[in-house]
């Protein structure tokens, strides 16, 4: 009669605890453009399908790549923690079966109670012990379920650094290598205006012009010096940027590309189909697998609110010396199965606060979504706009260069004066300067748009 209510009670419990504490928990609110940017048409294909290996063209800025992917201290950090990750899911997947221990015991325990004989109780023993907890109302399973996803989520959350540290890689090197072409335009711009000092001090000594244009050659060959020291300190800050990425000290030479190059790519660059920026993305992905984690902890307080039963199973050998110890088997069985009464609220407030985490992490989710297809957006917009910076500040560059030129042969010819020939190379110093910085422009947009779309995590 007892196993009765024992079994009634216990059906009773089980059928409280069917109802999930998760299947009312507010689903995630994921809005996905039809399009990712005004104008441009769906298509299948995508340059984030690319490996960065095949996507950046130079040599050099790959073989630092691979060199940041092997060394970088932020990202080794990120491979332990995925370590830790994998081990503690092992943990908890553990839990879900029983644990043999194995025991030697030895004691000689002495009583000497008031007013009777001395009693020695001496033990010896070999006893193993299987003690295994009944998961009853799936709390083992939910924290299963939650370490699983957080190792998942470790996993991803390495593979958007390594997104993320390419594309900082590409964006260093691009900057480095066009402040090594600035720095080449400054030197031969101050090489042609030395010659115009000493040109025009040449014509101010015989009287041909006025002290003033001698004096205005002069500035225009200072404010070329002047660029020079400050080129020199960011290239060595943007190198050692680099040397800091790739795991390195500050004394070892970066091997790059002498200029930079007009990227080969069309107008339009495909985009790929806007649901699948969802898959691509790894840091997408790793939201994704919080929240998993979340529902997991959510659905593991709730069984926490019940019972629990564990069994314990312990057999061997057991007397008071050695001489009889393998004539003496010994066994001991308990089952402990224990249900909380009265805990003031702690379980039911703990629930609550799994369930506020899970608002959080699905709040966190639905903003990194939208996040994405932000930078998507405003990503394409700046590389559009790079492309016709680009365009647009070429043919400033040749229009300078022709007005330079024709100054010089109207000077020559005596129809103006020399000083319309120093605003006229100014003017091409500019436009070279300008051209440059577009180019490293377009560079660096290619490369924040090649990463808002999800490329560069990618292993070679």
């Amino acid at each position: 009669m007892k196993l009765f209510y024992k079994c009634l009670f216990l059906l009773t419990v089980l059928g409280f605890a069917g109802c999930s504490g998760v299947k009312n928990l507010t689903k995630p609110d994921i809005q996905v453009p039809y399009i990712l940017a005004d104008g441009e048409p769906l298509d299948s294909l995508t340059i984030a399908d690319l490996g960065w290996w095949e996507f950046y063209g130079d040599d050099y800025l790959k073989d630092i790549i691979k060199r940041v992917l092997t060394d970088n201290k932020n990202l080794l950090m990120a491979a332990e923690r995925v370590e830790q990750a994998k081990y503690l899911y092992k943990v908890d997947n553990a839990s879900l079966f029983p644990e043999l221990s194995f025991r030697l015991p030895w004691n000689h325990e002495t009583n000497h109670y008031y007013k009777e004989l001395d009693l020695i109780d001496p033990e010896i023993g070999v006893k193993a012990t299987i003690n295994w907890e009944v998961d009853l109302f799936g709390s083992l399973r939910w924290n299963k379920k939650k370490s699983q996803a957080q190792y998942q989520a470790s996993l991803d959350d390495e593979r958007a650094m390594r997104m993320v540290l390419v594309a900082e890689t590409a964006s260093a090197y691009f900057r480095l290598v066009a402040l090594d072409n600035e720095l080449a335009i400054v030197r031969s711009t101050m090489e042609t205006r030395e010659e115009g000092v000493k040109l025009a001090k040449l014509r101010f000594n015989g009287g041909l012009t006025s002290e003033t244009v001698y004096q205005q050659a002069q500035v225009q060959y200072a404010t070329a010096a002047a660029l020079i020291p400050n080129l020199e300190y960011n290239i060595k800050v943007a190198e050692n940027q680099l040397l800091l990425l790739m795991g390195s000290l500050p004394d070892e030479e970066v091997k790059r590309a002498s200029s930079l190059k007009d990227n080969t790519l069309p107008d339009r660059i495909p985009l790929g189909i806007p649901s699948t920026l969802l898959e691509r993305r790894p840091d997408i992905k790793a939201s994704e697998e919080k929240l998993q984690a979340a529902v997991a902890n959510v659905g593991y307080t709730y069984a926490k609110r019940f019972p629990s039963l564990n069994i314990e199973l312990t057999g061997g050998l057991e007397d008071n010396d050695f001489k009889n110890l393998f004539r003496s088997p010994f066994s001991y069985v308990a089952e402990n199965f224990v249900a909380p009464l009265f805990d003031f609220g702690k379980r039911k407030n703990r629930y609550k606060a799994a369930i506020s985490a899970y608002n959080e992490s699905r709040l966190s989710y639905e903003y990194k979504v939208l996040q994405a297809f932000n930078e998507v957006d405003n990503a394409l917009t700046r590389y559009n706009s790079a492309r016709r910076a680009v365009t647009k500040d070429t043919e400033l560059l040749d229009a300078a260069d022709k007005y330079q030129e024709l100054t010089w042969k109207q000077y020559r010819g005596g129809t103006i004066n020399y000083i319309d020939v120093l605003d006229a190379q100014r003017r091409y110093f500019e436009a070279q300067i300008a051209r440059m910085n577009a180019i490293r422009d377009e560079h660096l947009a290619l490369v924040q748009l090649y990463k808002a779309l999800g490329g560069g995590w990618q292993l070679e």
